[in-house]
């Protein structure tokens, strides 16, 4: 049963300040922005295997979604379960690769054993955490270190707006690579035939 305090106002109020933390808490993510997202960047274009994101919890939807959009974009990427990697898949992973590891904490196990595979196999290590002296971190050659307020999750744990700060970098990082890549529309085209999206790069082929 609903209570009775919560009224449709203030369902709606709780609901519209939900939104406006979260817009603060991406708004303020460019202040964050330093050399290590350059040096990310370089790292990820003159990759010659793919880019392979790995994240446990909330962090693996947040990463399925970035590897998506960075192949979107021109940037051959797969999302990698740290949890398979403990059942094989982890032999995945080549010299030519980049891991790029999303973990609030920087100790989760399972994202961390595959850190430690990546490395052994000679693949570039990434990680995205808020926990710069992590045992991620550490392995890592470039650390992204991006803070949420701990206000944004509720009860500092529940990743709702800190895991929509990691999905606006990840998107950062995918609109630039798609600029230094030269990555056109019709490239993108190529590997995107189906859905409405699919249609609707035909018609506009169709009437050039």
């Amino acid at each position: 049963m609903i209570p009775s305090s919560l009224t449709s106002e203030n369902i709606l109020n709780l609901a519209q300040n939900t939104i406006n933390k979260e817009s603060q808490v991406v708004g303020n993510l460019s202040s964050q922005l330093g050399p290590s997202f350059v040096e990310a960047v370089h790292l990820m274009l003159e990759c010659s295997g793919h880019v392979l994101v790995a994240g446990a919890g909330t962090s693996n939807p947040v990463g399925a979604r970035f590897a998506h959009l960075l192949s979107c974009c021109g940037t051959p990427a797969l999302f990698i379960h740290p949890g398979d990697s403990q059942h094989g898949l982890s032999g995945a992973v080549t010299d030519r690769d980049i891991l790029f590891a999303i973990s609030k904490g920087g100790e989760t196990t399972e994202v961390n054993h595959l850190a430690r595979v990546a490395i052994k196999r000679g693949a570039k290590l990434i990680c995205l955490t808020e926990n710069p002296v992590s045992t991620l971190s550490k392995m890592s050659d470039v650390v992204l270190v991006f803070q949420a307020p701990p206000d944004s999750d509720p009860y500092g744990m529940i990743a709702t707006g800190s895991s929509l700060l990691n999905s606006a970098l990840c998107d950062a990082f995918c609109t630039v690579l798609l600029q230094l890549r030269g990555y056109t529309k019709e490239k993108f085209g190529e590997t995107h035939p189906g859905g409405a999206v699919g249609l609707k790069l035909a018609v506009e082929e169709n009437t050039k």
